[in-house]
């Protein structure tokens, strides 16, 4: 007899923790931060507003000082941005919701404005093609990086390990180290970016040794179990590029299998980005590499979520968008009602608009609207 395909909306284990649905929020930078980079006072209500979602990822959040490359972005190096979080994380379980916090460096991707004038760092001074990035004083083309010398590297991931343990006392229930899009793990990892001679760089060992002492790192504050890792295959993004990208990354799937994971966090390429063509780098290549539970994420829309699922691909799925502008998003998939239309005008930085107003099928958002949305 066959087994019963997976349910998107069944609870499902993961470590210790149980999901009440196969629905993951996935991180969405929204460029809100207070003073301080400290969690607006809104995204208590933001976030807790979707704890329907078996599970909420957090924005990305600054692990230390230097790793900004954005405006407003938050951060956990702080005791300010703890309490913000905290905050952040009462609501959610308030709500029965369940939320991890995403640790990031951006690398090259920021500006010496974020830096108190120094440069960006990053695995080799290479320097982003054609990339701006939002400052205070807006668009600024992105310089060329300083490449990071050897002994500075066990700094960050002790900025990584203290993140961690920020993240415990801000009452998180795990965390996901941001190793994709780009940013400064992603950029040691593929060797379109990284040109090091040292133990950090020509092999692909050497080039995902700092990926797996920050996973260690941050394993040690809260048990393997309670951390996920996020990865891009074929991305693109920021400029990012790799010559064997099935290589690098099946060594990578398989070396994460071993490691107990909370999870696998996999951005699938995609066609209409110019990215290496589905299946190529899609969960059907990483499914047999890796052991672990599996999340997806690329635009997925509920048939294909259900698909995926059902095809032993994945086992759970990230939203993104869909979860912006549908606060209640699994109730709208539960009874097919319509979904809202994310609003990009509203998608970084501003107020309650596109934030916190998105209406749910229950009556309209926590902020008031007028014609104009």
């Amino acid at each position: 007899m066959n087994a019963k395909p997976p349910d998107l909306f069944a609870p499902y284990p993961l470590g210790p923790l149980v999901l009440k649905n196969r629905m993951v929020m996935a991180p969405l930078t929204r460029s809100r931060a207070e003073a301080g980079n400290v969690p607006s006072g809104m995204a208590p209500t933001y976030y807790s507003q979707r704890a329907q979602a078996g599970l909420i990822i957090t924005e990305a959040t600054q692990a230390g000082p230097g790793g900004q490359g954005y405006i407003s972005t938050p951060g956990i190096h702080s005791d300010a941005q703890v309490a913000g979080w905290r905050k952040v994380t009462d609501a959610v379980h308030g709500k029965g919701g369940l939320i991890f916090v995403q640790l990031w460096h951006v690398g090259r991707i920021s500006h010496p404005d974020f830096r108190g004038g120094e440069l960006p760092v990053a695995p080799s001074a290479i320097a982003p093609r054609g990339i701006q990035t939002y400052t205070a004083q807006g668009l600024k083309p992105i310089p060329t990086p300083r490449a990071l010398e050897t002994r500075e590297i066990p700094a960050l991931v002790e900025e990584f390990r203290q993140a961690a343990r920020n993240a415990k006392a801000a009452g998180f229930d795990g965390v996901e180290v941001h190793g994709a899009n780009g940013y400064l793990l992603d950029q040691f990892l593929e060797d379109g970016t990284n040109q090091r001679t040292d133990q950090y760089g020509g092999s692909i060992e050497n080039r995902a040794r700092l990926l797996f002492e920050v996973l260690a790192a941050v394993s040690e504050a809260w048990g393997s179990d309670r951390v996920g890792i996020r990865l891009s295959p074929g991305g693109s993004f920021n400029d990012m590029c790799d010559s064997r990208p099935e290589e690098t990354f099946g060594y990578v799937a398989k070396r994460l299998g071993s490691l107990n994971l909370a999870y696998l966090h996999l951005i699938e390429p995609s066609r209409s980005l110019g990215e290496r063509p589905l299946p190529d780098l899609s969960a059907r290549f990483f499914r047999p590499l890796y052991p672990g539970t599996l999340i997806v994420a690329s635009g997925y829309t509920l048939e294909r979520a259900k698909a995926v699922l059902q095809a032993g691909q994945a086992d759970l799925v990230a939203f993104g968008q869909l979860f912006l502008a549908n606060p209640d998003l699994v109730e709208r998939f539960k009874t097919g009602a319509p979904l809202n239309t994310p609003d990009p005008q509203t998608y970084y930085g501003g107020d309650a608009r596109g934030y916190i107003d998105y209406p749910t099928l229950a009556g309209k958002g926590d902020a008031p609207q007028d014609d104009a949305y």
